[in-house]
């Protein structure tokens, strides 16, 4: 069949094929002789193809000779489905995959092509696309709505983030050839809304995810329509109107069950009528309750891609970061931090809570439970294998994964006699913790002691002031004699805690030649975690001299012994 235009994965394009099957995107460019490759679900001229697909471009061919052999399927049918109930079998013939970019792979115009010719590089992809807002956005949002509070109505046009959002956003449609219009309603709200911030001279928490929602709806209507320019045909969709429900925890918002039948049904039903690439907001949902707009928590826009992953049960789950996947260890405090292959789940939970900034805390509960791998890739370096994240794998030959480091931790030290052999008395601890909304991170006990330590942040959004920790100490000396320790760190080892013998053994050894005495020590529930409480003054130099030995060291027992290589935890040959 020859055709002047074509349609290849949702892409429309005139006398060139848009990749091939090496990955490589070649946008309008003549002269390219390009191999046949066997794909399914790729369209061409509005039909699908389900076999064999070979295009060919000579070099002063103007037209490509599209051949189409064996069976061809009208793809019109699908239309007629489902009036009434949503079947989530039928949605493994809509989409393959999530992709989710985050705010420094949408930061500017440049990027966002590279983005685009990224995501049209894997034509065998039926991509869902999830999006963070541009880099920075987020955080100058926040900024603006602080100064808003006090700056005085009149004011407010005057604020330095606001421009700079509008300089941002502004340059990069003007950049792209995207039409200003696609974003000129949002950035008129968010000028408005701030003035009724700093009219009320308040800025409550509803308000706050409101306020940083207008980042994620102008990225993704940004990049949607750069698409649609390129000949892509794709669909921008606000995350909280397709079925993202959230309790009414504003800034810290969590997905209930009710989404999971309704973004499926809703992103299932639209492709078969109106076959486009989603590119949906991340971070964001709608109160239960309210119906106001919440927001995930900072990362969250990893929940909504793993959320989106469960509830059309697709394959893979794909989140594109910064770095070529998750690390051994921050690579800003050790540069010979090197890529983790493989990871379970809960190896990726615990080094999500405990400090990596590669994953959001929450973002593998929903791929556990709809058992759908996560790839870890860099888009900066798409070539790189990155870090597969899957439900198990043997762990019998694993030792350590990474070291993750968590700074600015309060440290509790709870003593009473009352302990001893009595009960309860652990959970009027916890009640004091719970009345006060902050949340504890690792647990040691004793007979009659229990030592603590306290998340860094109060839910996720902001540091703990002197007078909550304050408060916690009051009301916990009714009860027993407690000493406050500010200025420590946690230092987590994921892998393998079956081993912890032989962790623990290195780990002490590396830490007492180097004079550090660990303060408190604890072994996870997950039974992949052993965390070590160190002075802040000295965390980066334990990290650093763990690394050495742990990953670094050709010479070392652990890698004589176990030649697990990288930290990967892999199968020794």
């Amino acid at each position: 069949m020859a055709a002047s235009t074509f349609q290849l994965c949702g892409v429309k394009g005139n006398d060139v094929a848009v990749a091939v099957a090496t990955r490589r995107s070649l946008h309008c460019e003549p002269r390219i002789r390009f191999a046949k490759f066997a794909k399914s679900g790729v369209f061409v001229s509005g039909e699908k193809v389900t076999s064999l697909l070979s295009v060919t471009c000579k070099a002063t061919t103007t037209k490509s000779d599209v051949l189409v052999e064996n069976n061809k399927k009208n793809n019109n049918n699908a239309t007629e489905e489902n009036d009434g109930d949503f079947d989530e079998t039928e949605t493994s013939s809509s989409f393959t995959c999530v992709m989710k970019f985050g705010g420094s792979s949408v930061a500017s115009a440049e990027r966002m092509r590279e983005i685009a010719n990224l995501i049209l590089s894997f034509p065998q992809e039926r991509p869902i696309i999830v999006l963070s807002a541009m880099g920075k956005t987020t955080n100058k949002l926040l900024l603006a709505g602080e100064k808003a509070v006090s700056c005085g109505v009149i004011n407010v046009s005057e604020i330095e983030e606001l421009g700079f959002i509008k300089d941002l956003h502004l340059r990069t449609v003007d950049e792209l050839g995207v039409d200003r219009i696609v974003i000129a309603k949002h950035l008129e709200e968010l000028e408005q809304l701030l003035k009724g911030i700093a009219m009320m001279k308040e800025l409550t928490k509803r308000t706050q995810d409101y306020l940083v929602s207008f980042g994620e709806c102008m990225s993704t209507r940004i990049f949607a329509a750069y698409l649609n320019t390129m000949g892509v045909k794709s669909r921008q969709y606000d995350a909280f109107e397709i079925g993202i429900i959230t309790t009414d925890d504003f800034t810290n918002a969590d997905i209930l069950e009710a989404t999971y039948p309704a973004v499926a049904k809703r992103l299932h039903g639209d492709w078969v009528s109106d076959p486009a690439i989603p590119i949906v907001t991340g971070f964001l949902g709608k109160a239960r309750k309210s119906c106001a707009v919440t927001t995930l928590g900072r990362g969250g826009s990893d929940l909504t891609a793993t959320t989106i992953g469960k509830a059309l049960g697709l394959p893979e789950i794909q989140v594109w970061k910064d770095v070529d996947g998750v690390l051994t260890c921050d690579p800003n405090i050790c540069s010979q931090a090197t890529p983790v292959p493989y990871l379970t789940f809960d190896e990726a939970a615990e080094l999500a809570y405990f400090g990596a900034q590669v994953l959001h805390p929450q973002s593998m509960r929903p791929a556990r439970e709809g058992d759908i791998p996560v790839r870890v890739k860099n888009s900066y370096n798409p070539n790189a294998p990155g870090t597969l994240i899957t439900k198990g794998r043997d762990m019998s030959k694993a030792v350590l994964t990474s070291i993750v480091l968590k700074r600015n931790v309060t440290m509790l030290d709870i003593v009473s006699t009352r302990m001893l052999g009595q009960f309860g008395f652990l959970a009027k601890v916890f009640s004091t913790f719970e009345d006060l909304g902050i949340s504890v991170d690792v647990v040691a006990t004793s007979e009659v002691s229990v030592s603590l330590t306290l998340d860094p942040s109060k839910l996720w959004s902001r540091e703990l002031i002197q007078q909550e920790l304050d408060n916690v100490v009051e009301e916990l000396e009714k009860i027993a004699v407690v000493k406050l320790l500010q200025n420590r760190s946690i230092i987590s080892l994921i892998g393998n805690v079956q081993r912890s013998s032989l962790i623990l053994e290195k780990a002490f050894h590396v830490l007492r030649s180097h004079g550090v005495t660990v303060q408190m020590i604890s072994q996870g529930a997950s039974k992949v975690n052993i965390s070590l409480v160190v002075n802040d003054s000295e965390a980066e130099q334990c990290v650093r001299a763990l690394h050495s030995v742990f990953f670094e060291s050709e010479l070392s027992e652990f890698k004589k012994e176990y030649k697990t290589g990288n930290g990967s935890c892999l199968e020794v040959s």
